[in-house]
């Protein structure tokens, strides 16, 4: 599916923020929601005039994903320049103080008509101190609400007095539970902020962008119920040059192929690549990310399946700078007997010492590609259709016979994946050099991050976040198409 954002950022959640300027200065901040959010703003006569509107490139409607419609009731958009600041923290500067009286309902996956970046405008403060800031959050109507501020129009309301809720590809519409989100935010912390804090200088205008990943944001509940685990980014961005776009097509045919996954990606702190946006092509094969954050270089991650079920290798496209058209990206299918993709399976288990522990684990699936130069970057992969990433590890999902600590609680996820070696190219110059894929083995990582339930994103365990490469003989992590591959068992520890 298209996307494009009018500020945007990619995934993830948190905090901005700096020392205070004591003048007033133009603005713009761009909000991203299983999309983005936009905020773009002006200083006239001195004062700072901040927009704020909402994008999102939806990654997970069908026939690539299962839900049509993800509804978020907006009552708040804050801003801090403390890093440090908390949710009770003095300082939050609303960006938007109409929203506070009239809260307004976003579906994040909803489609912007002519491919426009934004999908909602939602509101402006015209004085906003000159600043970095570090911190932004979200604050939403929760179900219930005791307050009289709610959306003029309802598309939860057949729940009762709730409004937050996902429609399925049924048109079957449930409550999306929300953690803290309520009181406390869904936040963007300074890791998550693209080039650091966000510098409102006096007298400038800045365009800000926030990406509310909506697909990557939902987990089903062992008791069926759906959850908000927010992911967030930002970034200054420029809405006018830095977007990328381009053209998905067969490499064989050269028709246009729909409905593929294209990530924007850039390294993390393990040098790892982590998804910024996704986008799911249109029927021409087309997609477009815009705006992105000024000066950034992105990797172009690009996966398909045809609608006979042939799967296509995964396209890593490096070093593709903003405001780049890369034109069009062809996708080799897959060969031979078997031509689907391939599945690991693994579980999750989460002990407390020798008792259990509940948590959130988010899981995904990594490839290594070769660079320019000899080096190697692990890249993660945009899943396909069936899988089952995001899971809750309780009681109510017991742990195998044998091979799990004393006393843990375990759940079982499922990576739905290419079964062959990434085809790599390199953007340099305004073209695009590949190199054929590897040969051998089709290798993959398995990572999984572990949260504290109910609390947004914070980390419960002790490390945070574990990998594996094996599989439960001990042997390479070897994906074969149409067959199931199960994991090591990733065993989280000091989960408290």
């Amino acid at each position: 599916m298209e996307f494009r954002a009018r500020s945007n950022r990619q995934p993830s959640s948190s905090y901005l923020s700096v020392a205070v300027l004591a003048a007033l200065i133009a603005v713009g901040l761009t909000l991203v929601t299983c999309g983005k959010t936009t905020i773009t703003g002006q200083f006239n006569n001195g004062m700072a005039t901040v927009n704020v509107s909402l994008s999102d490139p939806p990654s997970c409607l069908p026939p690539a994903g299962n839900f049509k419609s993800v509804f978020i009731t907006i009552r708040s958009v804050q801003a801090h320049i403390s890093a440090t600041a908390d949710d009770n923290s003095a300082g939050w500067v609303e960006l938007v103080p109409e929203l506070n009286a009239q809260p307004v309902q976003v579906d994040l996956l909803n489609l912007p008509a002519n491919a426009a970046c934004l999908l909602k405008q939602l509101g402006s403060n015209t004085s906003l101190p000159a600043g970095d800031y570090q911190q932004i959050r979200l604050l939403l109507v929760s179900s219930n609400s005791s307050s009289s501020a709610v959306p003029a129009s309802n598309a939860c309301a057949t729940l009762g007095p709730v409004f937050n809720c996902v429609v399925d590809s049924n048109n079957n519409t449930s409550e999306l539970q929300l953690s803290s989100q309520a009181n406390t935010g869904l936040k963007i912390p300074p890791g998550q902020v693209v080039g650091g804090p966000i510098h409102v200088g006096e007298g400038q205008t800045v365009d800000i962008n926030i990406d509310f990943n909506a697909c990557a944001s939902i987990i089903l509940e062992g008791n069926g119920r759906l959850r908000l685990k927010p992911t967030l980014t930002a970034g200054v961005v420029s809405t006018n040059t830095t977007g990328i776009k381009g053209q998905v097509i067969d490499s064989v045919t050269s028709q246009p192929i729909a409905g593929a996954t294209v990530a924007l990606e850039n390294p993390g702190k393990s040098g790892a690549d982590r998804i910024f946006m996704e986008a799911v092509t249109d029927s021409g094969g087309r997609f477009s990310f815009c705006p992105l954050p000024m000066g950034a270089v992105f990797d172009v991650v690009v996966e398909a399946v045809g609608n006979t079920g042939t799967a296509y290798n995964a396209t890593v496209v490096v070093n593709v700078p903003g405001g780049t058209d890369i034109g069009t990206l062809p996708l080799v299918g897959e060969t031979g007997t078997a031509t689907g993709p391939g599945k690991i399976q693994g579980i999750v288990t989460a002990p407390n010492g020798t008792t259990s522990a509940d948590i959130d684990a988010s899981t995904s699936a990594l490839q290594t590609v070769s660079l320019p130069g000899g080096a190697t970057r692990p890249v993660t992969l945009s899943l396909l259709q069936g899988s089952v990433s995001n899971v809750t590890v309780q009681s109510a999902a017991p742990c195998p016979a044998t091979g799990s600590p004393t006393g843990a609680f375990c759940a079982q996820y499922t990576l739905v994946v290419p079964a062959s070696n990434p085809n790599v190219g390199t953007f340099s110059a305004g073209k695009i050099t590949y190199t054929s894929p590897a040969s051998g083995d089709v290798l993959y990582t398995v990572e999984a991050d572990a949260t504290r339930p109910m609390s947004g994103s914070a980390a419960i365990c002790s490390p945070s976040s574990l990998t594996t490469n094996l599989d439960t003989n001990g042997m390479p992590l070897k994906v074969t198409a149409g067959l199931t591959t199960t994991a090591k068992q990733i065993d989280f520890a000091g989960c408290s």
